[in-house]
């Protein structure tokens, strides 16, 4: 565990992430079964918070793995709060930028038409979105959109969404599954 997973881990807002619930996530740690989900689902989204803008994996961003996911899964982009600025710089055109709160609560419309205009979204992966407001972000969409499923591809657990990673501080460990889901939706 490097020092910037243990002082991370010391945050409160990091303990929120406590299994009291009847219907808890699915946690899920093959990189090929998260391929899998996503190539899936017909009108996916990609939910992209501002920590994937502070936090480097590895030598890269976050942002870049998640820039690169929704490209291999052509999964539109929701850039929340500033993210959208860093994301024009990388060369890539997110559908939508939205607040968090603010892509939630349309999430929870049947009706809405989506992103694309195309309809609404089956399946809602989020990442880099501060752990405390995804958790309830992610909760009020278990319980008011069912018609949609969410990912937490976030290193600490989500129960509240429907398919989660376990938590993982080992930095190496979180780059070889961002690396792994990568080349799973390349080859899908």
């Amino acid at each position: 565990m490097t020092a910037q997973s243990e002082r991370l881990m010391t945050l409160p807002y990091y303990r929120v992430n406590t299994a009291r619930y009847t219907k808890v996530a699915r946690v899920v740690e093959d990189p090929a079964e998260w391929a899998h989900f996503i190539k899936k689902a017909k009108r996916p989204l990609f939910v992209i918070g501002p920590r994937a803008l502070e936090h480097k994996v590895g030598e890269r961003l976050h942002l870049e793995y998640c820039l690169e996911i929704a490209k291999g899964a052509n999964i539109p982009i929701c850039a929340t709060a500033h993210t959208k600025k860093k994301i024009l710089e990388l060369g890539v055109t997110p559908e939508s930028s939205y607040d968090t709160v603010e892509i939630i609560n349309v999430l929870k419309d049947p009706g809405w038409q989506g992103v694309r205009r195309e309809g609404n979204h089956d399946l809602v992966v989020f990442s880099g979105v501060r752990c405390d407001l995804a958790e309830r972000g992610l909760a009020t969409l278990k319980h008011f959109a069912p018609h949609l499923k969410t990912m937490a591809l976030c290193r600490f657990s989500h129960p509240n969404a429907n398919y989660a990673l376990p938590i993982t501080l080992d930095d190496k460990r979180w780059q070889e599954f961002l690396d792994g889901l990568v080349a799973a939706l390349e080859e899908q």
